[in-house]
C-alpha cells in the first residue's frame, strides 16, 4: 500500500519566508501536479522531460492561488525511485496550506514521517545506513558531524560492511556445500584462506567498534563540566568562552543555583559547556539542590574543567591541594583540567610558586581573556581526531554499533570453532548470524518494526 499511494508534505520548514518547497511523490504525482496546474506556456507536466522545471500557476477552479516554479523528476530518477513533484510557492503558511490542502482534496495524503526517504530505501536507491545518514546530515551542526553524514550517505561505510559480508557469504556458501558432501567428506572451504578472512573481518570489526567513542561525541557533543567553589569565576569562564553575557555575574557567593547549559564549536567539534552551581557547605536549600544537581553533571560530563581562584593560592593551597585531590579521587577516570582563574591578580614570583605546587595547571584570566583560546586547544586535545582527518569510517549510530557488537561476537566463535577444528555445520551456524548482523545494517534484513522506529525520527517532508 505504502507505495500506491501519492504522498505530499511541506518540504521547507514551516512558517513564512521568502520561498517553500512543497514535495508529492508518487506513480500518480505527475498527473496530480499537472491537473492543479497551469503553465504560463500552456505545456502539459506529462509530456515534459525529467529534471525540468516550469512556471505556472496552481489553481483550485477558477481560482489561482500561487505563481510557482514546478520542477519534474520522473521515475527512477528521483530521490524516492517514483514520480516526483516540487513546488517552489511563495513563503507565506496561508499559500502553503492551500496549496497542500488543494492536493489533498486531489487525491493525496499526507506524508508521514520520513516516508520520501523510507520509499527511497524500499526502492533501492539508498541503503538503510544511507537513509539514516539523511537525518544525521539534516541535524548536523558542525563541521565534523557534517563530514561524517556526508561520509555515510556515500556510502562509504555500507561499502565496508557490504564488502565484508560479501567475502563472507561466498565462504558460508562452501561450507553449506560441504554439508551436502558429508559422507565423502570433502572440504570446498579452504580453511587457510577462511582464516585470514576471519582475521580481517575482525581487524575491520574492531576498527569500526572502537570508532564510536569518537563518533558518538562528534555527533551529540562533548558535555564539558565547569565546577568549582562559589566566585571562582565559572559563569565569568563560560560567558568568555561563548563570547556572550549567557550566566548572571555577581561577587555574590552562590549566584549560580542551577546549571546553566551553552553549546560551541571548537574546531569543527562541539562542545556543551555546563556552568554548574558552586561546591559549598551550605544552610540553603535552593543552594543545596542546584550543589547536588552540579555532582549530577560531573557524573554525566566526559571532561570536567576545576576552577580555583588564584588569588586564595596565596593564603589557602593546602586547602585547594586537597578539594583538588578530592575531586581527582571521585572521577579517577574522567580527564580533568585544573584552571587557576583571576591569574592577573598575581606577580611573576606568585606564578611561578603555583606552578610548582599544581602541576600541569592551566593559567587563566575569565576577566581579560588571557589563557581562553589555550584552553579550547586543550580541550580539543581530548578528541581523537585522526581517523576524521584520514577520512576513515567513523560509527556514529548507535543501532550500527550494536550490530556491529553482535558481528563481532558471532565472528569470535568461527574463530573459535577453526582453531579447535569443529565441523562445518556447526560453525555455519554462527556464520549465518554474523551475516545476519551485517544485514541488519545496510537494510537487507530489516521488519517493520525496525523501519517504524528509524523513521518516526526523521522530520516529516523528508
Amino acid at each position: 500500500m505504502i507505495n500506491q499511494e501519492t504522498i505530499v508534505a511541506l518540504a521547507t520548514p514551516s512558517g513564512a519566508g521568502a520561498i517553500a518547497v512543497i514535495r508529492l511523490s508518487g506513480n500518480e504525482a505527475i498527473n496530480i501536479a499537472e491537473k492543479q496546474f497551469k503553465s504560463v506556456s500552456g505545456k502539459q507536466l506529462s509530456k515534459q522531460p525529467t529534471h525540468t522545471i516550469h512556471l505556472g500557476h496552481i489553481i483550485d477552479g477558477e481560482r489561482t492561488i500561487d505563481e510557482v516554479l514546478v520542477s519534474v523528476f520522473k521515475n527512477p530518477n528521483s530521490y524516492t525511485g517514483e514520480n516526483v513533484v516540487e513546488i517552489s510557492c511563495h513563503g507565506s503558511q496561508y499559500i502553503q496550506q492551500e496549496i497542500i490542502q488543494l492536493f489533498l482534496r486531489n487525491g493525496c495524503r499526507m506524508a508521514t514521517a520520513g516516508e520520501f526517504t523510507l520509499r527511497a530505501f524500499l526502492n533501492g536507491k539508498l541503503d538503510l545506513s544511507q537513509a539514516e545518514a539523511v537525518a544525521d546530515l539534516i541535524a548536523s551542526d558542525n563541521e565534523a558531524s557534517h563530514q561524517i553524514a556526508m561520509q555515510q550517505m556515500r556510502g562509504g561505510f555500507s561499502s565496508e560492511i557490504a564488502k565484508l559480508r560479501e567475502e563472507l557469504l561466498n565462504f558460508a556458501s562452501l561450507i553449506e556445500l560441504e554439508l551436502d558432501f558429508a559422507e565423502e567428506d570433502v572440504e570446498f572451504a579452504d580453511r587457510t584462506q577462511f582464516k585470514e578472512l576471519i582475521d580481517r573481518i575482525t581487524l575491520v570489526l574492531k576498527r569500526l567498534i572502537d570508532s564510536f567513542s569518537v563518533g558518538n561525541v562528534i555527533k551529540n557533543g562533548i558535555p564539558v563540566a565547569i565546577v568549582g567553589e562559589p566566585n571562582v569565576g565559572k559563569s565569568t569562564l563560560l560567558n568568555a568562552l561563548l563570547n556572550e553575557e549567557r550566566a548572571i555575574v555577581s561577587d555574590i557567593a552562590g549566584t549560580t543555583r542551577d546549571t546553566i547549559e551553552d553549546e560551541l564549536v571548537i574546531d569543527g567539534i562541539g562542545f556543551r559547556f555546563i556552568d554548574t552551581a558552586g561546591i559549598r557547605d551550605t544552610e540553603d536549600v535552593v543552594e543545596s539542590i542546584g550543589i547536588k544537581k552540579t555532582f549530577e553533571k560531573m557524573e554525566q560530563a566526559q571532561v570536567v574543567v576545576l576552577l580555583f581562584s588564584a588569588e586564595e593560592f596565596k593564603t589557602e593551597s593546602q586547602r585547594l591541594t586537597i578539594e583538588i585531590e578530592k575531586i581527582k579521587n571521585k572521577f579517577p577516570l574522567k580527564p580533568l583540567v585544573i584552571i587557576a582563574n583571576k591569574i592577573d591578580t598575581l606577580n611573576p614570583t606568585e606564578i611561578d610558586a603555583l606552578q610548582a605546587q599544581f602541576d600541569g595547571v592551566h593559567l587563566l584570566s575569565a576577566k581579560t581573556g588571557q589563557g581562553v583560546e589555550e584552553l579550547k586547544n586543550k580541550l580539543i586535545g581530548f578528541v581523537n581526531t585522526g581517523a576524521l582527518r584520514n577520512n576513515e569510517t567513523i560509527v556514529t549510530n548507535t543501532r550500527h554499533y550494536d550490530s556491529l557488537l553482535k558481528a563481532f561476537e558471532e565472528i569470535q566463535k568461527v574463530k573459535s570453532g577453526l582453531e579447535m577444528g569443529l565441523s562445518g555445520d556447526l560453525m555455519a551456524i554462527d556464520i549465518r548470524q554474523a551475516l545476519y548482523h551485517f544485514g541488519e545494517i545496510t537494510g537487507e534484513i530489516t521488519s517493520d518494526d525496525l523501519l517504524g522506529n528509524i523513521f518516526a525520527n526523521f522530520c516529516i517532508g523528508k
